[in-house]
């Protein structure tokens, strides 16, 4: 047995001596060395058993993890809940690609997806729907309450769940995630105890009008890093209910405080479960000041470098919802294309458009007569991972991608765009 640190109770101690087998032994001990790295004192039970995943694709190089998931599924393992994962790397029908970009994604990179998915069937994967970063919605109903205890990965859906929601939780690896799940235990550090999810950052949004969710994101997250922001001033802006527009916001927001930083928790005042009930208690007596004006927005969004080939290229592809879109966003995203379209007498996108959200909330899209609407325009509605698109060699030498996702930015080469100047682009307006 490993020499540990914490203080275990008996069943932990006795999965620990091989109890219940090898595999669990290893699993648990991988996350007792985990949290004794970062001080945790013990373990504590997760209270919302249904875990998200990162790890969605087979790139053919992650042997040591197949080796694990083989090793797992063999023993009759699996998560005590159910699992979602972050969405598929490809989806040929609705995002097209030459016979040369197919070849680097079947036979160079994506070798290992259908016996990756076998894998995560075997291990408790919920449907085949379950293929999202916005697992948190209704729509896909991976909802935890406020206070629960989660083993999730996947960046932007642990900030949400720690902000919007009040659950606790780290911000996990791959793996990390699914061995939590397995055994019911994370370690007690960090963002899941009281003391950590202090603020050590008060934020002051000083804008003459509404940040673009994404740029205050990313101005936050590059100057608080993995700290804890308290953010004042937005509350003016969007008001204090968590209604569905403001959740849209607060996604798109917190995903680029992960991305651009490594924020895991945020709290805005008026807002967030915590703060409304908490205030001003859960900032630390020493806290730093960030002041967010137009100017400072202004330097962020100036500051973002482009990585196409040729700086003044046009855009030749379109990625909309990274992470996936909410339904409020699509059919906004829907108005908003029609409308523009028949402002300058175009009836189809001038730029190859991918709208992204999650299956479930494209089912329920469907359903509705703005569906049709959006098909007309000749943008394609996908539930793919954009990065995991750009991820291709091949693609990214072809094509110029703009993004209004400041978490797509930050890990590709495609070129951040403000909303109204994405919308203005493909529907064939000057963009000033």
């Amino acid at each position: 047995m490993i020499d540990y640190k914490m203080e275990l109770n008996d069943e932990q101690i006795a999965i620990l001596k091989g109890e219940k087998g090898e595999a669990m032994q290893q699993v648990l001990e991988t996350i007792v060395l985990f949290g004794d790295i970062f001080g945790a004192k013990r373990l504590i039970p997760v209270t919302h058993k249904d875990t998200h995943l990162v790890t969605s694709f087979g790139l053919g190089v992650l042997k040591p993890l197949y080796a694990c998931m083989e090793k797992l599924t063999a023993a009759g393992l699996k998560a005590q809940g159910y699992l979602t994962v972050d969405p598929r790397p490809l989806d040929y029908e609705n995002v097209k690609c030459n016979p040369l970009e197919k070849f680097v994604f079947n036979k160079k990179m994506y070798t290992m997806q259908e016996p990756y998915e076998a894998y995560l069937r075997q291990l408790g994967l919920k449907d085949s729907n379950a293929f999202t970063c916005t697992c948190y919605l209704d729509e896909v109903g991976n909802v935890p309450k406020e206070g629960d205890i989660l083993s999730w990965a996947e960046s932007s859906a642990v900030v949400y769940a720690n902000s919007v929601l009040g659950a606790r939780c780290n911000r996990n690896s791959g793996m990390l995630d699914l061995f939590g799940a397995i055994s019911g235990y994370v370690p007690e550090f960090g963002l899941v105890t009281d003391e950590g999810r202090k603020a050590t950052w008060k934020v002051y949004v000083k804008t003459t009008k509404k940040p673009e969710a994404q740029v205050l994101g990313s101005a936050i997250g590059m100057k608080v890093m993995e700290e804890v922001p308290y953010v004042y001033g937005l509350d003016t802006f969007i008001g204090d209910e968590l209604n569905n527009e403001n959740k849209s916001y607060l996604k798109d927001f917190g995903a680029a405080t992960a991305s651009n930083g490594a924020v895991g928790l945020y709290h805005i005042d008026n807002l967030t479960p915590e703060a409304k009930k908490q205030g001003e208690s859960l900032i630390v007596a020493d806290a730093k000041e960030y002041i967010i004006d137009d100017a400072e927005l202004e330097r962020v969004y100036k500051s973002y470098p482009v990585m196409w080939k040729k700086a003044d290229a046009k855009p030749n592809l379109c990625f909309i919802g990274c992470p996936h879109l909410t339904y409020e966003q699509l059919c906004q995203w829907t108005t908003d294309i029609v409308n523009g379209l028949k402002e300058t007498g175009k009836k189809k996108v001038t730029v190859r458009t991918i709208m992204t959200a999650s299956p479930d909330v494209v089912e329920k899209f469907k359903k509705t007569t703005k569906y049709q609407l959006l098909m007309r325009t000749g943008v394609k509605l996908s539930s793919i991972c954009p990065l995991m698109y750009t991820n291709n060699p091949i693609a990214r030498g072809m094509h110029n991608i703009m993004t209004s996702s400041n978490k797509l930015r930050t890990y590709s080469t495609s070129r951040y765009y403000k909303d109204a100047d994405i919308l203005s682009i493909i529907t064939g307006k000057e963009v000033k």
